[in-house]
C-alpha cells in the first residue's frame, strides 16, 4: 500500500509544459468563443472542444504524473506513456479540429495570404499523404524500440525529454491528421483509405509488442543499471511493456477504426441523400407533365 501511494504521489511539475498546455487550452477556448459569437459557418460542436481539452489533459498527466516520473525506471511505464502520446492524446487533439478552428478565426486577408497557401503547399501535401504518414509512424515505432536510440535517450535525459517525447507526439499528429477529425486537407482522403490505414497500423504495433513480450534478454541496458524501488525485474518489466503494446495498442487502434468506419457510413449516407435529391429534382418536371397530360382544357 505504501508503495502504491509512493507511485501515485510521484508528480513532477514542468513549468514550461504547464505554460504550454495552459496557453493552448486558453487559446482554443478563446477561438471557439469567437467562432460562436460570429455565428458564421454554424456552431462549434461541443465534442470537438472536449476532445481537444482531453488531449491536453492526457499530455499533462502522462508527462508530469507518475507515469512520467517512472518512465526511465520501468519500461512498462514508458510503454504506457508511449501509447497515450501516440494513440490517445494525438488523435484527441485532432478531434478538436484545431486547424479548422484557425481557418474560422483568422481574417480573410491573412487566411488567403498565409494559412491557405501553407495548407496547399507541396510540403503539407506530402506530409499529410496517408502512405507517408503511415510509413513515418511505423518507422518511428520500430526504429526507436529496435535501435540504440531508446537506450541512449534513457541515459541522456535532455534527449528523452526534448527529442523522444516531441518526436512521438509530432509523428502521431501527422499520422492521424488525415484520418481523424475535420481538419482541412490539400486532398480528399476517402473514408475507406482512413479505415485501411488504421487497420494496417496494427501490423507494426503487434510486431513491436510481440518481440518485446517474447524476448529472453533485456534490450535496453540502462534498465539493468537503474535502482528499482519496487515492481518487476528488468526482463519481466520489458515483457510487460511488450504485452501492453501488443494488447492495449491493438485495442485502442480498433476503437479508432470504429470511429473511421462510422465516419465512412455517414459519408455514404450523405452521398445517398445527395443522389436522392438530384434524382427527385430530375424527375419532378416529368412527373408534373405526366399528371398534366389528359386534363380537360
Amino acid at each position: 500500500m505504501e508503495r502504491g501511494w509512493e507511485f501515485v504521489g510521484a508528480w513532477s511539475i514542468d513549468p514550461v509544459l504547464v505554460l504550454g498546455i495552459t496557453l493552448a487550452a486558453l487559446g482554443y477556448r478563446s477561438a471557439v468563443r469567437r467562432v460562436v459569437r460570429a455565428g458564421s459557418g454554424g456552431d462549434w460542436p461541443r465534442f470537438r472542444s472536449v476532445g481537444f481539452l482531453a488531449g491536453l489533459a492526457l499530455l499533462g498527466a502522462v508527462l508530469m504524473g507518475p507515469i512520467g516520473a517512472y518512465d526511465d525506471t520501468y519500461f512498462w511505464a514508458h510503454m504506457v506513456q508511449h501509447i497515450v502520446l501516440m494513440m490517445l492524446a494525438a488523435p484527441l487533439l485532432l478531434l478538436g479540429a484545431p486547424v479548422l478552428l484557425v481557418l474560422r478565426v483568422v481574417g480573410g486577408p491573412a487566411r488567403r495570404r498565409w494559412v491557405v497557401p501553407v495548407l496547399r503547399s507541396r510540403v503539407v501535401r506530402l506530409l499529410t499523404h496517408p502512405l507517408v504518414t503511415w510509413a513515418l509512424f511505423a518507422a518511428t515505432l520500430l526504429g526507436t524500440h529496435f535501435s540504440p536510440f531508446y537506450n541512449y535517450a534513457l541515459t541522456h535525459p535532455p534527449v528523452h525529454r526534448f527529442v523522444e517525447h516531441p518526436l512521438y507526439l509530432a509523428v502521431a499528429l501527422l499520422y492521424f491528421y488525415p484520418l481523424i477529425g475535420r481538419n482541412p486537407m490539400p486532398r480528399r482522403v476517402p473514408p475507406i483509405v482512413k479505415a485501411l490505414s488504421l487497420l494496417a497500423m496494427m501490423g507494426p504495433e503487434s510486431m513491436t509488442g510481440f518481440f518485446l513480450f517474447s524476448s529472453t534478454h533485456v534490450f535496453y541496458p540502462a534498465y539493468l543499471a537503474v535502482d528499482r524501488p519496487f515492481g518487476p525485474a528488468p526482463l519481466f518489466d520489458q515483457q510487460l511493456g511488450g504485452a501492453l503494446m501488443w494488447g492495449g495498442g491493438m485495442i485502442i487502434s480498433a476503437v479508432w477504426i470504429v470511429v473511421a468506419a462510422r465516419e465512412w457510413l455517414r459519408a455514404e449516407e450523405r452521398t445517398a441523400r445527395r443522389l436522392d435529391q438530384r434524382l427527385r429534382r430530375a424527375t419532378a418536371p416529368s412527373r408534373t407533365a405526366e399528371h398534366t397530360v389528359g386534363l380537360p382544357p
